[in-house]
């Protein structure tokens, strides 16, 4: 009866405390997620009460993610790259995983890409490429003087003081 007991409130607090989750507005999650959630939940439950099974118990993240479209099609036109998290063509995908929470080299690791996998479209790169030139960065002070220019004069007034 004790047991009974314990494992239904074991199992409305993980419940509750997974609606709650959830009900924060600042919690992102897609609706595949939540019953694995609810079941971590759960499990760290039963593990706070002391009466974890070892069925229960939390599984190593040995999870294998399918992506989305292949690292030959992800890079296929030059104007984006596709993402395999959602299939979306994005320009640059570091907020894009930001936003997922994970960081260029889990991205690389969890879709077993090389690491040189680019993270920027190339149009949008050889762009930024040209642009930075244009502008000078890049180039040494000293050199053959056309990178660098004669410092421009203030055009402050100068102030005379008496003596």
């Amino acid at each position: 009866m004790f047991d009974e007991t314990i494992k239904l409130d074991a199992v409305e607090l993980a419940t509750e405390l997974t609606i709650a989750w959830l009900s924060n507005p600042n919690t992102r999650t897609s609706a595949d997620d939540v019953p694995a959630f609810l079941a971590q939940m759960h499990s760290s439950v039963q593990s706070l009460i002391g009466g974890a099974n070892d069925a229960n118990a939390p599984v190593a993240d040995t999870e294998q993610y399918t992506p989305a479209v292949s690292a030959r099609k992800s890079m296929a036109n030059p104007d984006f790259i596709i993402s395999m998290i959602d299939g979306k063509p994005y320009k640059t995908l570091r907020r894009h995983l930001s936003k997922h929470g994970m960081t260029p080299e889990e991205y690389r690791e969890r879709y077993n890409l090389k690491a040189d996998y680019p993270m920027v479209a190339t149009t949008y790169s050889e762009a930024r490429r040209a642009m930075a030139h244009r502008i000078g960065l890049g180039s040494s002070r000293s050199g053959n003087g056309t990178a660098s220019k004669a410092p421009a004069k203030s055009k402050k007034p100068k102030v005379e003081t008496a003596e």
